[in-house]
Protein backbone atom coordinates (compact mmCIF):
# COMPACT_ATOMS: atom_id res chain seq x y z
CA UNK A 1 0.00 0.00 0.00
CA UNK A 2 1.34 3.20 -0.84
CA UNK A 3 0.40 4.71 2.26
CA UNK A 4 0.93 8.43 4.18
CA UNK A 5 0.90 10.17 6.99
CA UNK A 6 0.40 13.46 7.25
CA UNK A 7 0.72 16.77 10.09
CA UNK A 8 -0.54 19.69 11.11
CA UNK A 9 2.07 22.25 10.08
CA UNK A 10 0.67 24.48 13.32
CA UNK A 11 2.55 21.26 15.33
CA UNK A 12 6.31 22.22 16.37
CA UNK A 13 8.56 21.94 13.87
CA UNK A 14 10.60 19.67 16.30
CA UNK A 15 7.60 17.06 16.34
CA UNK A 16 7.37 17.68 12.57
CA UNK A 17 10.97 16.80 11.87
CA UNK A 18 10.93 13.89 14.33
CA UNK A 19 7.33 12.28 12.39
CA UNK A 20 8.65 12.51 9.59
CA UNK A 21 11.79 10.51 10.38
CA UNK A 22 10.17 7.58 12.39
CA UNK A 23 7.41 7.90 9.15
CA UNK A 24 10.06 6.72 6.76
CA UNK A 25 11.63 4.19 8.90
CA UNK A 26 8.08 2.65 9.10
CA UNK A 27 7.76 2.63 5.67
CA UNK A 28 5.31 5.42 4.51
CA UNK A 29 5.35 5.82 1.10
CA UNK A 30 4.69 9.76 1.84
CA UNK A 31 5.03 12.49 4.43
CA UNK A 32 2.62 15.79 4.64
CA UNK A 33 2.05 18.51 6.05
CA UNK A 34 -1.25 20.99 5.77
CA UNK A 35 -1.43 24.49 4.75
CA UNK A 36 -1.99 27.30 6.13
CA UNK A 37 -0.74 27.25 9.36
CA UNK A 38 1.01 28.82 12.25
CA UNK A 39 4.15 27.43 10.52
CA UNK A 40 4.25 28.01 6.63
CA UNK A 41 3.47 24.73 5.39
CA UNK A 42 6.09 24.50 2.81
CA UNK A 43 8.58 25.49 5.83
CA UNK A 44 7.39 23.34 7.75
CA UNK A 45 8.16 20.26 4.45
CA UNK A 46 11.62 21.81 4.12
CA UNK A 47 12.18 20.70 7.78
CA UNK A 48 10.95 17.23 6.91
CA UNK A 49 13.17 17.34 4.03
CA UNK A 50 15.95 17.85 5.87
CA UNK A 51 15.37 14.70 7.78
CA UNK A 52 14.40 12.20 5.11
CA UNK A 53 16.49 10.70 2.12
CA UNK A 54 13.86 8.57 0.16
CA UNK A 55 9.89 9.62 1.35
CA UNK A 56 7.67 11.49 -0.35
CA UNK A 57 7.08 14.74 0.53
CA UNK A 58 3.55 16.35 0.23
CA UNK A 59 1.70 19.30 1.10
CA UNK A 60 -1.94 19.35 1.45
CA UNK A 61 -3.24 22.01 0.45
CA UNK A 62 -2.15 25.82 -0.98
CA UNK A 63 -5.24 27.92 -1.70
CA UNK A 64 -4.46 29.62 -5.09
CA UNK A 65 -6.31 31.97 -3.96
CA UNK A 66 -4.29 33.48 -1.42
CA UNK A 67 -0.99 32.42 -2.68
CA UNK A 68 -0.13 33.02 -5.97
CA UNK A 69 1.87 30.21 -8.56
CA UNK A 70 5.03 32.46 -8.50
CA UNK A 71 5.05 32.70 -4.85
CA UNK A 72 4.76 28.59 -4.70
CA UNK A 73 7.50 28.68 -6.80
CA UNK A 74 9.63 30.94 -4.94
CA UNK A 75 8.79 28.80 -1.73
CA UNK A 76 9.58 26.07 -3.04
CA UNK A 77 12.96 27.51 -3.99
CA UNK A 78 14.09 28.66 -0.84
CA UNK A 79 12.96 25.68 1.39
CA UNK A 80 15.32 23.81 -0.70
CA UNK A 81 12.30 21.03 -1.42
CA UNK A 82 13.38 18.26 -3.87
CA UNK A 83 11.02 18.13 -6.44
CA UNK A 84 11.56 14.92 -7.10
CA UNK A 85 10.12 14.15 -3.92
CA UNK A 86 7.65 16.71 -3.73
CA UNK A 87 3.67 16.06 -3.72
CA UNK A 88 2.47 19.72 -4.40
CA UNK A 89 -1.02 20.17 -3.40
CA UNK A 90 -2.79 23.47 -4.48
CA UNK A 91 -6.79 23.99 -4.69
CA UNK A 92 -9.38 26.63 -4.00
CA UNK A 93 -11.86 26.78 -1.24
CA UNK A 94 -13.57 28.66 -4.00
CA UNK A 95 -15.87 25.71 -6.12
CA UNK A 96 -16.69 28.45 -9.03
CA UNK A 97 -12.54 28.69 -9.33
CA UNK A 98 -12.47 26.41 -12.11
CA UNK A 99 -10.24 28.39 -14.16
CA UNK A 100 -7.79 29.49 -11.95
CA UNK A 101 -6.70 26.32 -10.64
CA UNK A 102 -6.61 25.42 -14.55
CA UNK A 103 -4.13 28.26 -14.89
CA UNK A 104 -2.69 28.04 -11.57
CA UNK A 105 -1.81 24.51 -12.67
CA UNK A 106 -0.63 25.39 -15.48
CA UNK A 107 1.91 28.04 -14.20
CA UNK A 108 3.16 25.63 -11.79
CA UNK A 109 4.28 23.29 -14.33
CA UNK A 110 5.77 25.35 -16.48
CA UNK A 111 8.16 26.77 -13.18
CA UNK A 112 8.37 23.28 -11.38
CA UNK A 113 9.28 19.74 -12.42
CA UNK A 114 7.69 17.92 -9.90
CA UNK A 115 3.60 15.74 -9.07
CA UNK A 116 1.02 18.33 -8.66
CA UNK A 117 -2.06 17.05 -6.72
CA UNK A 118 -5.48 18.98 -6.34
CA UNK A 119 -7.67 18.84 -3.52
CA UNK A 120 -11.21 18.63 -4.73
CA UNK A 121 -14.76 18.71 -3.25
CA UNK A 122 -17.09 18.62 -5.99
CA UNK A 123 -18.22 17.10 -9.16
CA UNK A 124 -16.41 19.65 -11.36
CA UNK A 125 -13.22 20.25 -9.61
CA UNK A 126 -13.22 16.58 -8.86
CA UNK A 127 -13.49 15.99 -12.76
CA UNK A 128 -10.72 19.19 -13.13
CA UNK A 129 -8.57 17.04 -11.09
CA UNK A 130 -8.51 13.80 -12.78
CA UNK A 131 -8.10 16.07 -16.53
CA UNK A 132 -5.24 18.20 -15.26
CA UNK A 133 -3.41 16.90 -12.27
CA UNK A 134 -1.09 13.78 -11.26
CA UNK A 135 -3.38 13.70 -8.00
CA UNK A 136 -6.78 14.51 -6.73
CA UNK A 137 -6.82 14.87 -3.05
CA UNK A 138 -10.10 14.36 -0.99
CA UNK A 139 -10.89 15.42 2.18
CA UNK A 140 -13.19 15.45 4.80
CA UNK A 141 -15.56 12.70 3.73
CA UNK A 142 -16.56 9.10 4.92
CA UNK A 143 -15.46 6.02 2.79
CA UNK A 144 -18.77 5.44 1.68
CA UNK A 145 -18.62 8.60 0.18
CA UNK A 146 -15.11 7.84 -1.81
CA UNK A 147 -16.66 5.76 -4.83
CA UNK A 148 -19.01 9.17 -5.73
CA UNK A 149 -15.81 11.09 -5.67
CA UNK A 150 -13.58 8.84 -7.79
CA UNK A 151 -16.37 8.43 -10.11
CA UNK A 152 -16.35 11.93 -10.61
CA UNK A 153 -12.37 12.07 -10.93
CA UNK A 154 -11.98 9.77 -13.62
CA UNK A 155 -14.99 11.20 -16.05
CA UNK A 156 -11.94 14.04 -16.39
CA UNK A 157 -8.98 11.71 -16.04
CA UNK A 158 -6.60 9.02 -14.22
CA UNK A 159 -5.07 11.17 -11.69
CA UNK A 160 -4.22 9.07 -8.55
CA UNK A 161 -6.47 9.16 -6.10
CA UNK A 162 -5.17 10.64 -2.16
CA UNK A 163 -7.04 11.11 0.81
CA UNK A 164 -6.58 12.17 3.75
CA UNK A 165 -7.94 9.87 6.59
CA UNK A 166 -8.54 11.56 9.57
CA UNK A 167 -7.92 8.65 12.45
CA UNK A 168 -6.22 8.56 15.93
CA UNK A 169 -5.19 5.85 18.31
CA UNK A 170 -7.02 7.92 21.54
CA UNK A 171 -10.44 7.91 23.77
CA UNK A 172 -13.14 8.79 22.01
CA UNK A 173 -14.06 10.75 25.51
CA UNK A 174 -11.11 12.83 25.01
CA UNK A 175 -11.97 13.48 21.25
CA UNK A 176 -15.40 13.94 21.09
CA UNK A 177 -16.24 17.24 22.00
CA UNK A 178 -13.06 17.95 19.80
CA UNK A 179 -14.32 16.17 16.67
CA UNK A 180 -18.29 17.83 17.16
CA UNK A 181 -15.94 21.27 16.91
CA UNK A 182 -13.48 20.09 13.87
CA UNK A 183 -16.70 19.19 12.25
CA UNK A 184 -19.09 21.87 13.17
CA UNK A 185 -16.51 24.37 11.09
CA UNK A 186 -16.29 22.42 8.32
CA UNK A 187 -20.31 22.66 8.07
CA UNK A 188 -20.68 25.91 8.08
CA UNK A 189 -18.26 26.52 5.15
CA UNK A 190 -20.66 26.13 1.79
CA UNK A 191 -18.43 23.72 -0.69
CA UNK A 192 -17.89 21.11 2.63
CA UNK A 193 -21.56 21.35 3.36
CA UNK A 194 -22.66 20.13 0.00
CA UNK A 195 -20.00 17.23 0.10
CA UNK A 196 -21.16 16.41 4.03
CA UNK A 197 -25.11 16.27 1.97
CA UNK A 198 -24.02 14.21 -1.18
CA UNK A 199 -21.85 11.73 1.76
CA UNK A 200 -25.77 11.23 3.51
CA UNK A 201 -25.50 13.89 6.18
CA UNK A 202 -27.83 16.71 4.97
CA UNK A 203 -29.50 16.31 8.47
CA UNK A 204 -26.96 17.33 10.42
CA UNK A 205 -25.92 19.66 7.76
CA UNK A 206 -29.37 21.43 7.71
CA UNK A 207 -29.02 21.46 11.64
CA UNK A 208 -26.26 22.80 12.41
CA UNK A 209 -26.45 25.81 10.03
CA UNK A 210 -30.02 26.83 11.67
CA UNK A 211 -28.59 27.06 14.89
CA UNK A 212 -25.62 28.77 13.67
CA UNK A 213 -27.35 31.41 12.26
CA UNK A 214 -29.34 31.88 15.25
CA UNK A 215 -25.95 31.95 16.83
CA UNK A 216 -26.56 28.90 18.90
CA UNK A 217 -23.51 27.65 18.74
CA UNK A 218 -24.13 24.84 21.42
CA UNK A 219 -27.07 23.82 19.57
CA UNK A 220 -24.88 23.59 16.58
CA UNK A 221 -21.97 21.64 18.13
CA UNK A 222 -24.74 19.12 19.46
CA UNK A 223 -26.13 18.86 15.95
CA UNK A 224 -23.09 17.43 15.10
CA UNK A 225 -24.19 13.85 15.20
CA UNK A 226 -22.71 10.49 16.87
CA UNK A 227 -22.47 8.59 13.38
CA UNK A 228 -21.10 11.67 11.34
CA UNK A 229 -18.63 11.93 13.52
CA UNK A 230 -17.92 8.46 13.55
CA UNK A 231 -17.24 8.40 10.04
CA UNK A 232 -15.19 10.75 9.64
CA UNK A 233 -13.42 11.84 12.66
CA UNK A 234 -12.45 8.40 13.74
CA UNK A 235 -11.03 7.39 16.94
CA UNK A 236 -10.17 4.09 18.89
CA UNK A 237 -7.68 1.93 19.42
CA UNK A 238 -4.76 0.50 16.88
CA UNK A 239 -6.82 -2.12 15.23
CA UNK A 240 -9.48 0.70 14.87
CA UNK A 241 -7.11 2.74 13.09
CA UNK A 242 -5.81 0.06 10.90
CA UNK A 243 -9.35 -0.83 9.83
CA UNK A 244 -9.83 2.62 9.02
CA UNK A 245 -7.39 2.98 6.46
CA UNK A 246 -8.43 -0.25 4.75
CA UNK A 247 -11.84 0.90 4.39
CA UNK A 248 -10.83 4.17 2.51
CA UNK A 249 -8.42 2.14 0.67
CA UNK A 250 -11.60 -0.78 -0.06
CA UNK A 251 -13.49 1.48 -1.27
CA UNK A 252 -11.08 3.01 -4.37
CA UNK A 253 -8.45 5.35 -2.55
CA UNK A 254 -5.41 4.57 -3.88
CA UNK A 255 -2.92 6.39 -1.33
CA UNK A 256 -4.59 7.02 2.15
CA UNK A 257 -2.81 9.53 3.68
CA UNK A 258 -3.42 9.05 7.57
CA UNK A 259 -3.69 12.44 9.72
CA UNK A 260 -3.70 11.90 13.41
CA UNK A 261 -6.34 13.42 15.32
CA UNK A 262 -3.86 14.56 18.51
CA UNK A 263 -6.58 15.06 20.73
CA UNK A 264 -5.80 13.68 24.46
CA UNK A 265 -3.69 14.99 27.39
CA UNK A 266 -0.44 13.74 25.64
CA UNK A 267 -0.86 14.55 22.00
CA UNK A 268 2.35 13.77 21.17
CA UNK A 269 1.66 10.25 22.36
CA UNK A 270 -1.21 9.96 20.37
CA UNK A 271 0.71 10.59 16.82
CA UNK A 272 2.91 8.19 18.03
CA UNK A 273 0.60 5.58 18.80
CA UNK A 274 -1.54 6.45 15.53
CA UNK A 275 1.53 6.54 13.53
CA UNK A 276 2.56 3.06 14.71
CA UNK A 277 -0.57 1.54 14.04
CA UNK A 278 -0.63 1.77 10.73
CA UNK A 279 2.74 1.67 9.77
CA UNK A 280 3.61 -1.06 6.98
CA UNK A 281 7.12 -1.83 7.60
CA UNK A 282 10.01 -1.42 5.73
Amino acid sequence: MRQGFALFAGISTDVIKAAAREAEARGYASFWVNHPGPIDGLAALGAAAGETRRVALGIGVIPLNTRGPASIVEGVRVNALPLERLLLGVGSPNPGALGRVRAGVRELRGGLSTRIVVAALGPKMCELAGEVADGVLLNYLPASHVPWSVEQVRKGGDATIYAYVHAGVCEREDGIALARRDLFSYAVVDSYARNFERAGFADEVAEIRARHAERDREGALAAVSDRMVDAIDIMGDAPRVRAAVEEYVEAGVQVPVLMPLPWGPDRNLVIERTLTAAATGE
